[in-house]
C-alpha cells in the first residue's frame, strides 16, 4: 500500500513493478486528479503555455496495465501497525504486507488577520492553480507573499500576463534559504527590469478588504493595493499520520539510507522525508529535500528494499526553476562554500557559478547553461575536482574532466 499519489508515489509503484513485484499494489490519493506533474503549475500553466491534458504523469492505461490500483479522494486516517492495517476516512481498513508513506507537504499559511480573504491564493495543487489562473485573467495588481522559487516563479508569470506586481519577502534578499547573494542579486535585476517591484525586511500583518479590492498591510503600516494575493512561504511536511503511528520523525519521518523507516515493514519518501544524505558535511543533522528528482529517486530506493535488492540512496539532489527567458538549473547543495567561480557571459545571461568549500567543488547553479549544469551533475556524481583556477580559465575543458573516470569511493562528501 503506497499512501500518496504524486511523484514519489506514482514512481514507488512504478518502480516495484520493475523490480519485480508482482503482488496488488494499492495507491491511495486525495485528489480527484490522477497522479499529475506539479512544477508548471506555477509557470507554463499559470501563463496559458502549457495545457492541463499534459499534466498527468501517467496514463489510466499504464495504471491498468500495471495492475495499480489507483484510489482517488481517499484519505489514510491512522495506521495499526500491530496489525498492519490503514484505516481509511470512510472507517475502511486494508491489510498490508509493505507501507509506503509519499505523503508530500502542505502549504505554510499566512498567519494574520483577513488571511482567509477570497483574493489570497497558494499554489500547491491542481485546484490552486486552476482558480488562481482563472483569477489572473481579469485582475491588474498583484502581490507575492515569500521571495523563494515558488513566489518568483508566480510572480514572472504574472508579469507576463500584464499584472503589476510586488513581492514581499521578510528577508533582505530573495532566495535567501537556498542561493548564494550574488544569485539573489541577478534574480533580483531580473525582475526589477521587468517591472516588478519589491518590499524587503518587512512583514505583513494584516490584509484589509474594500468593495472592490483588497490591500496587504505591512508592519510599517505600509499598505500594497491589489487584486490578488500569492502566498509562497514555504511547506510543512505531512508526518501527521507516522507521527500518530509512532514512527521516528526528525523534522520529517526519519529514514535510513535504504528508505527505511523506525518500522521495518514501513517506508518512506518524497517531500515529507528526513534523512542525512550522503554527500551532507560531518555533523550535518537530517534534512528534507523538496524537489522532483528526490521524489522520484528516493521512492525508486524504497521499492528496491521492498523486493529485497536494497540500494542506499546515493542521488546527487539537482532543481530547476523558469523565470521569464531564464533556465535556473541547480546541481549539488551550496551550503556552507567559501568561494565560487563564474564561468559564461553575464550580460548575456548565460553563466554558471562554481561553489567551492575549501578546495572541494560542492554546487553549480546554472543560467541558461544546460551543457554546464549536465556537466555539473557529472563532476558533483563521480567526485572529479577541477580547481577554482582551472574553471576561472574559459579555455579549460570542463567536458573532459568530467567524463573521465574517477574512483567511486571519492563521492563528493
Amino acid at each position: 500500500m503506497i499512501v500518496g499519489a504524486s511523484y514519489a508515489g506514482i514512481q514507488l509503484a512504478a518502480s516495484a513493478r520493475e523490480f519485480g513485484f508482482d503482488g496488488h499494489i494499492v495507491l491511495l490519493g486525495d485528489e480527484p486528479d490522477a497522479p499529475y506533474h506539479r512544477p508548471p503549475l506555477s509557470k507554463g500553466f499559470l501563463t496559458g503555455s502549457y495545457a492541463e491534458d499534459r499534466l498527468p504523469l501517467r496514463s489510466q492505461a499504464f495504471l491498468e496495465e500495471e495492475k495499480i490500483q489507483w484510489m482517488p479522494c481517499t484519505r489514510a486516517i491512522y495506521i495499526d501497525r500491530e496489525r498492519k492495517e490503514v484505516e481509511l476516512h470512510d472507517g475502511t481498513r486494508i491489510t498490508y504486507d509493505h507501507l509506503a508513506l509519499t505523503t508530500g507537504a502542505r502549504v505554510r499559511k499566512l498567519d494574520c488577520p483577513g488571511a482567509a480573504h477570497e483574493a489570497v491564493h497558494y499554489l500547491r495543487d491542481l485546484r490552486d492553480a486552476r482558480r488562481l489562473a482563472e483569477t489572473a485573467r481579469t485582475a491588474r495588481r498583484a502581490v507575492v507573499i515569500g521571495g523563494g522559487y515558488i513566489g518568483l516563479e508566480a510572480a514572472a508569470s504574472l508579469r507576463q500576463q500584464g499584472l503589476e506586481v510586488t513581492v514581499v519577502e521578510t528577508e533582505l534578499r530573495l532566495l535567501a534559504r537556498v542561493a548564494s547573494p550574488w544569485l539573489s542579486e541577478f534574480m533580483l535585476r531580473a525582475h526589477t527590469d521587468r517591472g516588478v517591484a519589491f518590499e524587503f525586511g518587512r512583514k505583513v500583518v494584516a490584509l484589509h478588504s474594500t468593495v472592490d479590492v483588497c490591500s496587504v498591510e505591512l508592519e510599517d503600516g505600509t499598505r500594497l493595493m491589489c487584486d490578488l494575493v500569492v502566498v509562497g512561504i514555504g511547506v510543512v511536511p505531512n508526518t501527521e499520520l507516522a507521527a500518530d503511528s509512532g514512527l521516528k520523525l526528525a523534522g520529517g519521518i526519519a529514514v535510513d539510507s535504504f528508505a527505511r523507516t523506525s518500522d521495518p515493514s514501513i517506508f518512506a519518501a518524497g517531500d515529507c522525508v528526513s534523512f542525512v544524505p550522503y554527500w551532507a558535511p560531518a555533523g550535518m543533522p537530517a534534512c528534507r529535500i523538496e524537489s522532483v528528482q528526490n521524489a522520484n529517486d528516493m521512492a525508486k530506493i524504497a521499492a528496491a528494499s521492498i523486493v529485497g535488492r536494497s540500494e542506499p540512496y546515493r542521488a546527487l539532489p539537482w532543481f530547476w526553476s523558469d523565470q521569464y527567458d531564464l533556465k535556473l538549473q541547480m546541481a549539488g547543495v551550496n551550503t556552507g562554500f567559501t568561494e565560487f567561480v563564474l564561468r559564461g557571459a553575464v550580460e548575456d545571461r548565460k553563466f554558471s557559478l562554481f561553489y567551492f568549500r575549501g578546495v572541494k567543488l560542492i554546487a553549480v547553479d546554472s543560467i541558461n547553461r544546460p551543457q554546464d549544469h549536465m556537466l555539473a551533475r557529472k563532476l558533483l556524481a563521480n567526485g572529479a575536482q577541477p580547481t577554482p583556477q582551472q574553471l576561472a580559465d574559459p579555455d579549460f575543458d570542463l567536458k573532459a574532466l568530467a567524463n573521465q573516470p574517477v574512483p567511486v569511493a571519492q563521492g563528493v562528501a
